[in-house]
């Protein structure tokens, strides 16, 4: 019996899920294991950027190393057809006072444009009560990129 393999994705492929997107999960190198969460970001066509929060298991894991793999999905209901991409690379906090302030209008512009809940306000340090443009006027949450990429892994099957 062969093995049929799932296809690769060309980069102009796996950018485009990227860009379609705004969840990923990161994996973070834990003592024994692995340590998966969830991360809302946006993409400026170059860097993935993420907000987290300034607490947690993720912020001691990543000062402890900042080596990661990132995940971005995308699949119908039934898994007929499912394509994701998976990059392996560094997180470095993002100190730059300009970067930090046009990613976090970038997380803003995304919460509004694709009518997120206010909920997702409570994953970024902020009250769900707050409206989203706090995120750009207080600096509650760390700013995130994703820098040094090393592999990538881009698969398909539609």
């Amino acid at each position: 019996m062969e093995i049929i393999k799932i296809p690769k994705m060309e980069k102009k492929e796996y950018d485009s899920l990227i860009e379609e997107g705004y969840i990923s999960r990161i994996a973070f190198q834990g003592e024994k294991y692995p340590y998966i969460a969830p991360f809302l970001y946006v993409f400026d066509g170059k860097h993935l950027y993420f907000l987290s929060t300034k607490y947690g298991r993720k912020v001691n894991l990543f000062r402890e190393s900042p080596y990661v793999s990132v995940e971005v999905e995308k699949y119908s209901n039934d898994l007929s057809c499912y394509t994701f991409v998976t990059i392996q690379g560094r997180i470095e906090e993002v100190t730059d006072s300009i970067e930090k302030k046009i990613v976090r209008e970038n997380f803003v512009n995304l919460i509004k444009e694709r009518k997120l809940s206010n909920n997702i306000l409570a994953a970024l340090g902020h009250s769900p009560q707050d409206p989203p443009e706090s995120i750009a006027m207080e600096e509650r949450s760390m700013v995130w990129k994703l820098s040094g990429v090393k592999d990538i892994v881009a698969l398909k099957n539609i």
